[in-house]
């Protein structure tokens, strides 16, 4: 079953914490696939040679199909998991998070970790904050020329995306609509266009709510 929605980063940032000393450094980044989420986690190694632990996680697919955690040195689960529970409870997706840490010279102990990993990424998810994506049905309206200009309106008056328009003999609209609002919309353009406009479902993307 695939997801109706889900949730990714905005954009690419950093967000600092201290904790009893030691420094965590959340980088976070959206990634399209496990190469781009891999390739940022490389990069920010790169930049934090001198760091006790370059910590990540991400997921990747609507369906969090692809789920990846490290706890690059620091005790077992407690770092790239509280990461990944974290990414994983926001129901973030094509999504990767690396958590530096400077160790400051205070033991956190175990609890302390988990809290200290799985908040820094919390705290940057609200910082550089989230879009949701949505999932829809592309579908194509075909109008003539007359009719192509109210059309066009009517479907952005009633929320509609309209996503794509390419002017031939006949006027091509791409659409994209919730799967859930399929029928209801046939029924609206045939009564909008008196008939005349054709209607043909396509494939399924994701695009923001």
């Amino acid at each position: 079953m695939k997801a109706d929605q889900y949730v990714t980063v905005a954009r690419e940032g950093v967000h600092e914490t201290e904790i009893n000393r030691s420094r965590f450094i959340c980088s976070l980044a959206p990634a399209a696939t496990e190469q781009e989420a891999q390739d940022f986690v490389a990069r920010i190694r790169k930049e934090h040679p001198t760091a006790t632990h370059n910590c990540f996680a991400y997921v990747i697919g609507a369906d969090a199909a692809v789920q990846k955690a490290s706890d690059d040195g620091e005790p077992g689960g407690t770092a790239g998991v509280p990461m990944l529970q974290m990414l994983m409870r926001r129901e973030v997706r094509y999504a990767v998070a690396v958590v530096t840490r400077y160790y400051g010279g205070v033991k956190l102990g175990a609890g302390g970790l988990i809290r200290a990993y799985g908040g820094v990424v919390g705290e940057a998810l609200d910082e550089l904050g989230t879009l949701t994506r949505r999932r829809y049905r592309l579908a194509t309206v075909t109008v003539d020329h007359q009719r192509a200009g109210k059309t066009q309106n009517d479907l952005r008056a009633t929320g509609r995306a309209v996503l794509d328009v390419r002017y031939g003999e006949a006027v091509a609209i791409e659409i994209g609509l919730p799967e859930a609002d399929v029928e209801a919309f046939r029924a609206w353009l045939a009564d909008t266009t008196a008939g005349t406009a054709a209607f043909e479902l396509g494939g399924e993307a994701y695009g923001d709510a």
